[in-house]
């Protein structure tokens, strides 16, 4: 017998750790973040998962950009992108050829990213899950990349349901010379203080206070949630990431309207 044996003892087999297994299927999970949201993201803590709920966000958002883009019609895009090129810095010293240049060009540009949309929306969603992600590990949280990526995609799936919906029952009934293209880029069914004020004469002050929409808070109350669910975070550091995060969102569409002249 091996004397090495003899005098070095094996280190005891660590115990298997049993996998708490999911307990909703991806589509109860869509239809439970609604109604027991605290539920819904302990499941998704146990499996993380996006794609789906995803799939919903990016169509309709893609479906409205493509619906808002064909009520206006052409003429309408023309008017609007001939308006942003007259407030640019250098629209006085363009030629009457150089402008209609410009304008094709953006017309042409237009009809190909309207159809690229549900891809930006994606991209949207891992730039976002990397900043809770990030953010969730500098106020000491335990939850991984993944599972942070499903609070992003599954907190903003009940306010774009309802939102995009009731923007397109708004597009549907109003009148394509009623739309202006510049404001309705973040939806038609105004809910929040913006719609007190006009966006053209004040586009920054607009942009500030469209942040306090009914949607967007519906949106944050989740994202809370669920960011203190899956990475073990008290309430008061989940709020604070959120705010954070509305923070810098407010701070990039500040500048945008500052330099476009339209509310963001």
């Amino acid at each position: 017998m091996d004397e090495n044996n003899l005098s070095e003892p094996q280190a005891p087999k660590p115990p298997d750790i049993p996998v708490d297994p999911p307990q909703m299927s991806e589509i109860s999970t869509i239809a439970n973040v609604f109604f027991d949201p605290g539920e819904t993201f302990k499941d998704l803590k146990r499996k993380p998962r996006f794609i789906i709920a995803g799939i919903i966000i990016a169509l309709l958002v893609g479906v409205y950009t493509y619906a808002i883009n064909v009520k206006v019609g052409e003429a309408g895009m023309r008017s609007f992108i001939a308006e942003q090129i007259d407030k640019g810095p250098g629209a006085g010293n363009m030629t009457p050829e150089q402008k209609s240049g410009a304008i094709e060009m953006q017309m042409s540009i237009s009809k190909y990213t309207r159809y690229a949309v549900p891809v930006f929306v994606f991209i949207s969603f891992f730039i976002g899950a990397l900043l809770y992600w990030l953010g969730s590990k500098a106020f000491g949280g335990s939850g991984g990349y993944m599972q942070n990526l499903s609070v992003w995609v599954y907190s903003g799936l009940p306010p774009v349901i309802v939102g995009m919906l009731g923007n397109l029952i708004v597009l549907a009934l109003k009148s394509a010379d009623d739309i202006d293209l510049a404001a309705s880029q973040r939806g038609l069914l105004n809910a929040n203080p913006a719609f007190f004020i006009d966006g053209k004469s004040m586009p920054m002050i607009a942009t500030f206070l469209s942040t306090f929409d009914l949607f967007a808070i519906w949106g944050w109350i989740l994202a809370a949630i669920g960011l203190g669910t899956v990475n073990k975070m008290s309430k008061g550091a989940s709020w604070g990431l959120v705010i954070i995060i509305v923070i810098i969102g407010l701070a990039f569409r500040m500048i945008g309207a500052m330099f476009s002249g339209n509310p963001s």
